[in-house]
């Protein structure tokens, strides 16, 4: 990995991905004691940064090989980023996903024109080895979640807009808090801010229990979650950092933060309030980091990703139940 293929992956989305502006907010500034800067992804199509990725990974295939057709693993934003990606090329795609994912996700990602395969997660059958099957049937090509150069070089766009956005505002020095899972944004932006704007540190966010991440940086080698559920916060719910990835954060990225699914919710409700957003439960953990953890980070000003906002109406409607007095 190298920023010469986030920069070609950002020649390659050029027209296709949307570039998501940096949002502020005088409230949120002063819950946040210092500016506060949200990235939100969930603007992107298909409502996550995962598009990226997808469409970053498919436009490097070759295209006899593109044509046959690909392959995803996911609990339902790259799933969805991968489908359109796929659609755009007029590509087959299957795509496997947790029996247990938010319904939206499942009918989205079916809705886009993808195979659905859904696997038993609560019960550990491996989304791995349902896939390797498949792959070798079909002879399909795996795009990988956030283990995969060409993904993590598509979610490396986001840091290249970052950086320029921040520019723009006069911003070279900033905490960056990115919603991490295996952790291809987080090392993909780590990468491009590496090059474009060096006065910013990536830090990554993760739920509560499932932050495997902020362990492996800290013991200095992988850790992983005793479980892949059980967290409102689906979409990065990950065994592990990547073996791509990790190295990548180990170099680059500061300690890890984590918060709890009410505090994730919180974070929701307060996007929707001050933003006018829809956030994700995995989504809005860097925002809620940046809220709740302050006393945690350093410096004057902090940016974080709003990573996705595929959300189920009932887990919206909780977050928005914990409005004090209403927008």
């Amino acid at each position: 990995m190298n920023i010469d293929m986030i920069r070609a992956a950002a020649q390659r989305l050029e027209g296709h991905a949307r570039r998501t502006p940096l949002l502020g907010s005088p409230f949120l500034d002063e819950l946040a004691g210092r500016r506060l800067l949200v990235k939100p992804e969930c603007l992107q199509h298909t409502g996550s940064f995962k598009y990226r990725g997808g469409r970053a990974a498919l436009s490097a295939l070759d295209p006899d090989v593109r044509k046959r057709g690909v392959l995803a693993y996911s609990s339902g934003n790259h799933a969805q980023g991968v489908a359109l990606a796929a659609r755009e090329f007029g590509a087959p795609a299957v795509i496997i996903m947790p029996a247990d994912a938010p319904r939206s996700k499942i009918d989205n990602t079916r809705g886009l024109g993808a195979e659905v395969v859904l696997y038993d997660r609560a019960g550990g059958e491996s989304r791995e080895a349902v896939g390797e099957r498949i792959e070798a049937e079909r002879r399909l090509t795996l795009i990988k979640p956030y283990d995969e150069p060409e993904v993590i070089a598509g979610q490396g766009t986001t840091g290249l807009e970052i950086a320029a956005q921040a520019a723009e505002m006069g911003i070279s020095q900033a905490t960056m808090l990115t919603c991490c899972g295996g952790g291809g944004l987080t090392s993909g932006i780590a990468l491009a801010l590496e090059a474009e704007a060096p006065g910013m540190q990536v830090r990554p966010c993760e739920p509560e229990g499932f932050d495997d991440t902020k362990r492996s940086l800290a013991s200095g080698h992988v850790q992983s979650n005793a479980t892949q559920s059980g967290n409102i916060c689906d979409a990065i719910l990950t065994p592990a950092p990547g073996r791509l990835t990790f190295p990548i954060m180990q170099r680059l990225c500061g300690p890890g933060l984590a918060v709890s699914e009410d505090e994730a919710l919180d974070a929701m409700a307060l996007a929707w309030q001050r933003l006018r957003i829809v956030a994700e439960p995995g989504g809005a953990v860097a925002l809620a980091a940046a809220l709740i953890r302050k006393d945690e980070i350093e410096g004057d000003t902090v940016i974080c990703t709003v990573s996705g906002g595929n959300v189920d109406p009932g887990v919206f409607r909780r977050a928005l139940d914990r409005l004090d007095g209403g927008a």
